[in-house]
């Protein structure tokens, strides 16, 4: 739903600042969706453990989670051309147009997941269906987040932008966490048997309903007034080489940054499950429970965390916790890896992703704030897919192939390293708490 001229007319005249409600229920409504785009995007990795032999028999459980996660790092490929197309349709025909397609292409794929036939039924499409759908959800997602940062950070205002702003990761974890809280009501309804043969097919299912809700809910969003007072000023939006001339250090600040949060996001989290199955040697139910407490801690953190940006800066914030993720990485998973309580294991796992809130409670804001309106969406959602996917969306085949080689210890040195170079980044940052490009209503 593209923004009319006679919504671009309304600030001719000039504009009465926005309500608290006005701007509480407009965050509230992107952030429903952005947990929707997330839970859906989640559900893969949440039930791979249950239908990879479905897709590929062949070989042991660490080769079909090899494939699984292959297919999982090819939706990578997808996100960063679904973030150019939806950066650039975000900043021409507005925020909110471009979350109602992303969450309309989400449905699209959590539905063919949800009835795809299985290896034994049609043998090797299975897998090329599989693919295709997780292109498409890719694609969804690309968009997403670019759309869903910019629309968040530009209706918080100035002085609750890290506290409003931290939502959309919230919501982000929320997804995640609502994916895996799905499977752990799945696998007490039905027997092993059944959720094996068939019940992991339940959660996308799920998904694919609820990105029709939110579909709905999207369609009745209030544009930002960032982008239609950019929309009535200039006529050069979502330019991709106007983004790359004008905001080379910009771009490659956030290449950067992404690389690290990604890495270490799939690390600490998707990563993390078959971490606790595969090499500390829990059972799949425990480890579904480790994580589904993680996740409630580490949703819950992120408020907090915006809401001290607010006060100590939000370059302080996120150099703080990339630095201090970089050095807990190795020592933590090493103690992870020998961890025999469940107990012990969610309190290591625990500090990482606390580590992780300084960049994660932030990054939309700053990223947003970085950049003038007419090329926002695209300078946040293009440089953040290409480094998601060649990072974040690589971690598990990355750490699983060095499992393979009896090496697994180099992929914690692979990601505090990563973190490092990050935080040396952004401690270069300029001072986004005051000098924020969103102009105020």
């Amino acid at each position: 739903m593209a923004v009319s001229d006679a919504e671009v007319g309304t600030l001719a005249g000039g504009a009465t600042p926005m309500s608290a409600f006005a701007r509480i229920k407009a965050i509230l409504g992107g952030s429903a969706g952005n947990l929707v785009e997330w839970y859906d995007w989640f559900a893969y990795t949440s039930t791979s453990l249950y239908f990879a032999k479905h897709f590929f028999p062949h070989g042991d459980k660490v080769d079909q989670q090899l494939q699984t996660a292959a297919i999982f790092a090819a939706g990578f490929i997808a996100r960063p051309l679904g973030a150019w197309l939806m950066g650039v349709y975000a900043d021409r025909a507005g925020r909110r147009a471009a979350l109602t397609l992303s969450v309309a292409l989400m449905s699209l794929g959590s539905f063919a997941i949800a009835i795809l036939p299985t290896y034994a039924q049609i043998g090797v499409a299975a897998q090329f269906l599989l693919l295709a759908a997780r292109l498409v959800q890719g694609l969804s997602l690309g968009g997403e987040y670019g759309a869903s940062a910019t629309y968040m950070a530009e209706m918080a205002g100035r002085e609750r932008r890290g506290f409003w702003s931290s939502f959309q990761y919230v919501t982000l974890i929320g997804g995640q966490l609502t994916a895996l809280l799905v499977l752990v009501v799945v696998q007490h309804l039905l027997s092993k048997a059944a959720l094996e043969a068939w019940g992991w097919r339940i959660p996308f299912a799920i998904g694919g309903l609820l990105a029709i809700v939110v579909f709905w809910i999207r369609t009745g969003l209030d544009e930002t007034r960032a982008y239609l007072n950019a929309a009535k000023e200039t006529p050069r939006r979502g330019q991709t080489m106007s983004l790359l001339r004008e905001h080379p250090r910009e771009t490659a600040a956030i290449l950067t940054l992404t690389a690290a949060g990604s890495l270490s996001f799939y690390a600490y989290t998707t990563y993390m499950q078959k971490f606790l199955v595969n090499t500390s040697g829990f059972d799949k139910d425990t480890a579904t429970a480790i994580m589904a407490g993680v996740l409630v801690a580490y949703m819950l953190i992120q408020p907090l965390v915006g809401w001290a940006s607010d006060h100590v800066g939000r370059k302080t914030t996120m150099a703080v916790g990339l630095g201090a993720g970089a050095l807990a990485t190795y020592p933590v998973m090493s103690a992870i890896a020998g961890a025999h309580s469940a107990g012990l294991a969610f309190g290591l796992i625990l500090l990482l992703v606390a580590c992780h809130s300084g960049y994660s409670a932030v990054n939309a804001a700053v990223k947003a704030e970085l950049f003038p309106a007419h090329v926002r969406a695209l300078g946040v959602a293009l440089p953040y897919a290409i480094a998601n996917a060649v990072f974040g969306g690589t971690a598990e085949y990355v750490a699983g192939w060095l499992k393979k080689l009896h090496v697994e210890s180099g992929f914690y040195l692979y990601v505090a390293v990563v973190m490092t170079v990050a935080a040396v980044v952004a401690v270069r940052l300029r001072n986004t708490n005051v000098t924020s490009l969103i102009a105020e209503d």
